[in-house]
């Protein structure tokens, strides 16, 4: 394993961490603080989040929904952009408590921009989707 490979999975380890922590109570400013003030974002809601504080809303939409996740990226390939700036493609398996105590797991595909900010390594891009069951090929 290579050393720039080594601190792409520490960085991502971190930024997995870090999340990780937001989500558990569920935290929107906690969250959003991960990501970068120009991130973009595909969640599991309809709609694509461009800002920090897109992303910041979409993460307080759950609240009352969900108590605490807590996510683990999984299968993660990495690609170097720069020394500051790298792709992580792979899964990320969530585990929710969702209100009323009741308790979730899913796992999706997931592709993450992760870059050095001043702050430290942020979520520049976040794009989840679950795994299709057939390729998309038919009529709509």
């Amino acid at each position: 394993m290579s050393n720039a490979t080594s601190e792409m999975q520490r960085a991502l380890a971190a930024v997995q961490d870090a999340w990780s922590k937001a989500g558990s109570p569920w935290n929107p400013d906690a969250l959003a603080a991960l990501y970068t003030s120009d991130a973009l974002f595909f969640g599991g809601r309809a709609g694509h989040s461009v800002g920090r504080e897109a992303v910041r809303s979409y993460f307080a939409s759950y609240v009352g929904v969900i108590e605490q996740g807590r996510m683990v990226l999984a299968d993660t390939h990495y690609l170097a952009i720069d020394s500051d700036c790298f792709l992580a493609q792979g899964y990320v398996d969530f585990a929710f408590t969702l209100s009323g105590g009741r308790e979730t797991r899913s796992r999706l595909r997931a592709t993450l921009l992760i870059v050095r900010t001043k702050d430290g390594w942020r979520i520049r891009q976040h794009h989840f989707s679950p795994t299709p069951d057939a390729p998309p090929l038919g009529d709509r």
